[in-house]
């Protein structure tokens, strides 16, 4: 197994991701966790030197921190690095800081994390980070100085300017940052200014959805050829986590790995330092355009300076190009902090930035697409809160 140096640390490079669980055979409900095959799979993770699993509070309904703790106890607690985050997007008068913090710490049956998380920061979530009147920075550095928490760090799912904003706040005190990336997202969600911006900052990533949730693992036929030409022995998957492997920021790549077999072929993988050269690191990213439907808007911004509501365009068109690939919750968070009449569906459809725009893009059309696809995407925050619900009530 590859390895990173972390502050001292030996981390396997190949991270152990809680959110996709399996779940037991003819179950789809998400505290359905097939724990027998979890063991399974750590079991084959400890042998093979992944020593890093990563969970969360809304994982599961609440179960992944419970379930996962019960399989790691069975091995010695100094032998793996256990991560776990606070819901502040999910934030509501019940989620006291230290009441979560302690919750979790039962769940997963121990008295410290090795590496703990403010989780999703973005759009709307960062006023709850920085709002004094919660805590929740304050509290979780001084849990860090008792050394309840080893490493602090946060992860992301905003804008560059949302991630530029959080690194001003507190980025003196943030230890990592853990980034949805991968060779698709590398240019649709500015992975590539993101990864460059924490280098800067001198702040090492952690990698989550980087095979974008099993998308970049089911190519097809046609696009695999394409890279078999270059890689006869690498699949789609890996592929996607060599990619990630060239990049020297990259100090730990999560997966959600959902059975055996995928952890079999990932730890695989992670036997041998394989990065991508140039030419196929450019084969891949010109892979990657051509599985887009996208938008070709330039952000050069001459559409914003006579938009009568002051809407940000070009932002609103790369989120529907994010839609066109696939519908997330991540497209309509970018928007949830926003006033309604700053929001895609306030367009008025007056043409003033098409006759300006040097592409010729219909904007109010896509606008529309966009806040019409806005519509079908659930509010995240809510399902999670729903969801843990139903876990508590099932519980009881």
């Amino acid at each position: 197994m590859l390895t990173n140096d972390f502050q001292g640390l030996a981390l396997s490079r190949l991270g152990f991701g809680a959110m996709r669980l399996p779940l037991l055979p003819g179950r789809k409900e998400p505290t359905a966790i097939d724990e027998a095959q979890v063991d399974a799979m750590v079991d084959y993770a400890m042998a093979h030197g992944v020593n890093y699993f990563d969970t969360a509070h809304p994982y599961h309904g609440g179960l992944s921190e419970r379930v996962l703790g019960r399989s790691l106890a069975r091995y010695p607690r100094q032998s793996w690095y256990l991560a776990d985050k606070y819901p502040g997007h999910q934030i509501a008068q019940r989620y006291d800081p230290a009441a979560i913090f302690e919750e979790q710490l039962e769940r997963c049956g121990v008295d410290y994390f090795d590496f703990y998380l403010l989780h999703n920061v973005y759009e709307n979530s960062i006023q709850v980070y920085m709002d004094p009147q919660w805590g929740i920075l304050d509290y979780f550095v001084e849990q860090k100085r008792l050394g309840r928490i080893k490493h602090l760090g946060f992860s992301c799912h905003g804008g560059l300017p949302t991630l530029a904003r959080f690194l001003d706040y507190c980025g003196d005190k943030m230890e990592f940052c853990q980034l949805q990336l991968n060779y698709l997202d590398w240019t649709l969600q500015q992975g590539r200014e993101k990864y460059d911006l924490l280098t800067a900052r001198g702040i090492p990533v952690w990698v989550m959805e980087p095979i974008r949730g099993g998308r970049l693992a089911a190519l097809t036929g046609g696009q695999m050829d394409a890279l078999r030409r270059l890689r006869p022995q690498d699949s789609a998957a890996a592929w996607a986590l060599r990619f990630l492997q060239g990049l020297p920021n990259v100090k730990m790549i999560l997966s959600g790995m959902s059975d055996l077999e995928q952890m079999v072929e990932n730890v695989d993988t992670f036997a041998q330092d394989r990065p991508l050269t140039e030419a196929e690191t450019a084969a891949l990213l010109e892979l990657a355009e051509g599985m887009k439907d996208a938008v070709p808007c330039t952000a050069c911004r001459y559409c914003c300076d006579g938009c009568p509501l002051g809407l940000d365009i070009p932002a609103m068109i790369a989120a529907c190009n994010e839609a066109r690939f696939a519908l997330s919750s991540n497209v309509r968070m970018r928007f949830d902090a926003l006033p309604e009449d700053k929001r895609p569906a306030a367009c008025i459809a007056c043409g003033k930035c098409s006759r300006t725009c040097p592409q010729g893009i219909d904007v109010p059309a896509v606008l529309k697409e966009l806040a019409q696809a806005m519509e079908k995407i659930p509010d995240w925050a809510q399902v999670c809160r729903e969801r843990e619900e139903e876990a508590r009530k099932s519980r009881s």
